[in-house]
């Protein structure tokens, strides 16, 4: 594979992970367990494996829903979205985390959270149907310097991390968790406001009566003009947060404490089971996706804290992606082999572009462990047209079953060689590869 082609496909990585977009919930918590959410990569798979959160493949860039769109289906749980096939099983009372994969600094903006109940199975429910009631709702909390100290900053704070409690008078039964973040950097104009709902399954358990059976449909939450939507943060003021008023058996949900601690067992259902652990909401999180479906039957292994802060648990039967660990040289080098590259000396000065690394932190670990003919695939479906768009593999082929991960590794060294050679014209970012 010639320079050139790894950097195009390295690029078209970079894209497929949202690496200028802003983040979705990855994992979720509740009750001890630790449940996989989805991931942007599941759309480039062949197989997706079903977990709690919804499918949402049409949102490849971790993008937004404007405020023109708040009377269409996507605004309910997203772009395109469909049902999760499975549950998180929590009990009335009891807190659920949710994990975002990242969310920008600048993207300040209240954290709201609804719950509607499925009437039967959220497997299969009509989305347009659901009844929201919100349980927890914060906007801005203080100005210590404008624009201000919002609930995104206090998630951001929390390692990316917000906890909700169920209403303790919550009857049994399956319900939709709806979680959302409004970004508010450019909502003083019109359409400027940026929802991202993201939505999971819920199986509440206990002895609570109250079975929601009214609320707000989704497509009802807010209106373009909102108090709360179309508002200038750049400005002191006191903000409104949007949408219907707290159900009156919500409780204040928070960040999760980053100081704090949360037990994990294994999930009995989906995929990506994790084993008893602890971990701190700080730097212990569990991977931010799992791999998307067993890769190879290893047993248990565990793998090093990972550049993102969050502490990858054991995973049972699942091949859990390497996190490469680069020193001031080249870095280690990878278990799979590849055709062998002209051999250019290197000297211990020039520093070394960390391209593993950085895409590291914003490639989902589902990518991460998926061997490269299947990212490289034609999706299911897709028309002939697409097929017959993309680029002629090279003649030589990559060895079978290598990852995502091992290619990028490779191409660390590939291209701390061609930097040294090139004198230092390598860039860092995946956007600039193209530039060779």
């Amino acid at each position: 594979m010639s320079v050139n082609k790894i950097a195009a496909f390295v690029a078209a990585l970079a894209t497929l992970s949202g690496v200028s977009a802003h983040g979705l919930v990855s994992g979720i918590i509740a009750g001890g367990q630790y449940y996989p959410g989805y991931s942007i990569g599941f759309a480039y798979t062949s197989k997706s494996p079903p977990v709690v959160g919804w499918s949402i493949p049409e949102n490849k860039d971790s993008g937004f829903v404007n405020p023109s769109k708040f009377n269409n289906p996507d605004i309910i749980c997203h772009k395109g979205a469909t049902p999760a096939q499975e549950y998180v099983t929590v009990a009335a009372g009891e807190t659920v985390e949710l994990q975002w994969t990242k969310w920008p600094e600048s993207h300040h903006g209240p954290v709201i959270d609804y719950l509607a109940n499925c009437n039967g199975e959220c497997t299969s429910v009509e989305k347009t149907k659901l009844q929201f009631n919100k349980i927890n709702e914060m906007g801005l909390i203080d100005y210590p310097a404008m624009p201000g100290n919002w609930a995104s900053d206090k998630l951001i704070a929390a390692n990316n991390s917000w906890t909700v409690t169920v209403p303790m008078s919550t009857a049994p039964g399956n319900y939709v968790l709806r979680h959302e973040i409004i970004a508010l950097h450019s909502s003083q104009d019109q359409d400027g406001a940026q929802n991202y709902p993201q939505c999971i399954n819920l199986k509440v358990t206990g002895s609570g009566t109250d079975r929601l059976t009214s609320g707000t449909l989704g497509t009802a939450l807010y209106k373009p003009d909102d108090a709360g939507i179309l508002v200038n943060i750049y400005q002191k003021l006191s903000y409104t947060i949007p949408g219907p008023k707290l159900f009156s058996g919500a409780s204040s949900g928070t960040a999760t404490s980053a100081g704090g601690a949360s037990s994990m067992t294994a999930s009995t259902g989906g995929y990506g089971a994790v084993p008893t652990s602890s971990a701190s909401s700080t730097a212990s999180h569990v991977p931010t996706t799992a791999a998307p479906y067993p890769i190879a039957q290893i047993g248990n292994s565990t793998s090093p804290t990972s550049k993102s802060g969050r502490k990858p648990c054991k995973t049972a039967g699942y091949a859990v992606p390497k996190q490469a660990q680069y020193g001031p040289g080249m870095g280690n080098q990878p278990s799979s082999t590849v055709p062998s590259t002209p051999s250019i000396t290197t000297t211990p000065d020039v520093p070394v572009a960390p391209v593993a690394g950085s895409l590291e932190t914003v490639l989902p670990s589902s990518v991460l462990s998926t061997p490269i003919g299947d990212v490289t695939a034609v999706p299911s479906g897709a028309p002939a047209s697409e097929a017959e768009s993309l680029p002629r593999e090279p003649e030589h082929k990559l060895p079978d079953g290598m990852t995502v991960q091992e290619l990028l590794e490779w191409l660390e060294i590939i291209l701390a060689q061609l930097k040294a050679k090139l004198g230092g014209k390598v860039r860092r970012h995946a956007r600039d590869f193209l530039d060779l």
